[in-house]
């Protein structure tokens, strides 16, 4: 491809905001907080309308190089080579694209939308709870939602048959370590705040046995849960790894 009709395609795109498809023969160089070098290859680079460009390989989902809110120009160097440069001033930072070969680039007209609705969010599933923790543990009622501390805001705290508060931290994926000290800080400083004996409960799809391990050291309790996404998100059923802290 001629260097003159690549760069009239890739200004058109960058002025019309098209998403700009490039694939070629190219070697790459990174310089920023770090420094890098892809070797030479075929590699697709794909720039969008916020000017951010990414170079992808023939394999995983996420690119190899990418970089956000730069500024992209080409030219052309003496030895017939066609550079595509990408900057950011702050940080300091740039991705060199030296093209040997461009099989196509190609530019499409697709609408910026915003307009992400999301099912499934942890404030779904906190309202769904709130709605009845009977199927959690019987006797156990909400008491406040979104509790807020100095250090961070509780999901759920309620009250268990036997009068004792309950903390109840959700995750919407697989609970850590730091998912357990959360819920331990949270079900301290309730029960420092109240002088009530109060229980921690972490709910959470899957948990890894490092924090599992951690939690059943605390004194704290795990549920699994499933849960099922419509017009209003569902719990569809909870699983119980340990007893609970009245029954040890």
């Amino acid at each position: 491809m001629k260097f003159e009709d690549f760069k009239s395609k890739l200004q058109s795109g960058l002025n019309n905001q098209d998403l700009i498809i490039i694939i070629g023969e190219c070697y790459v160089e990174y310089i920023g907080r770090a420094t890098s070098k892809l070797p030479r290859g075929k590699r697709l680079i794909i720039i969008k309308a916020d000017k951010s460009i990414s170079i992808h390989e023939n394999r995983l989902v996420r690119p190899t190089n990418y970089m956000m809110d730069s500024l992209i120009s080409c030219q052309l160097l003496e030895d017939g080579e066609i550079q595509l440069l990408a900057k950011r001033l702050k940080p300091k930072e740039s991705i060199t694209i030296h093209l040997h070969e461009i099989e196509s680039i190609t530019n499409y007209s697709l609408p910026i939308s915003n307009d992400l609705r999301l099912s499934g969010s942890e404030k779904e599933l906190n309202d769904a709870l709130m709605d009845d923790l009977s199927f959690l543990e019987e006797g156990l009622r909400p008491v406040n939602q979104q509790q807020v501390f100095r250090k961070g805001i509780c999901d759920i705290i309620a009250e268990d048959k036997n009068g004792n508060l309950v903390v109840i931290e959700l995750k919407r994926r697989k609970a850590d370590l730091s998912c357990v000290t959360q819920l331990k800080m949270y079900v301290e400083q309730v029960s420092n705040l109240k002088n009530i004996k109060t229980r921690g409960i972490l709910l959470a799809p899957e948990i890894r046995k490092s924090a599992l391990e951690l939690l059943e050291g605390y004194g704290l309790e795990y549920f699994s849960y499933d849960f099922e996404i419509k017009e209003r998100s569902e719990i569809k059923g909870i699983g119980k790894s340990q007893k609970k802290l009245f029954e040890y």
